[in-house]
């Protein structure tokens, strides 16, 4: 099979090292704007594996009004600021 619709634009090498971890390379962190804490989902393709980035507590602010309480939603938020420390 032909590759040159998979390959979009440059590709780059990595390295996993035996924890697992890679590093993203600084132009790919920029254009779609990674910065520390962003989070990632990982999607198992039939092409290979997928990195894409989850919408932030902002971006999603209000895409779920009247899904959850005031208190619920504070609730998850302590629980989120807890993860990023």
């Amino acid at each position: 099979m032909n590759n040159q619709g998979l390959i979009k634009g440059m590709t780059e090498e990595v390295v996993v090292t035996r924890k697992g971890q890679t590093t993203i390379p600084a132009r790919l962190r920029a254009k779609y704007k990674l910065r520390r804490g962003t989070r990632l989902e990982v999607l198992d393709t039939d092409k290979g594996i997928l990195f894409k980035p989850k919408a932030s507590l902002y971006e999603a602010a209000g895409s779920a009004s009247g899904e959850a309480s005031v208190k619920e939603m504070k609730k998850l938020l302590d629980k989120l600021r807890n993860e990023d420390a």
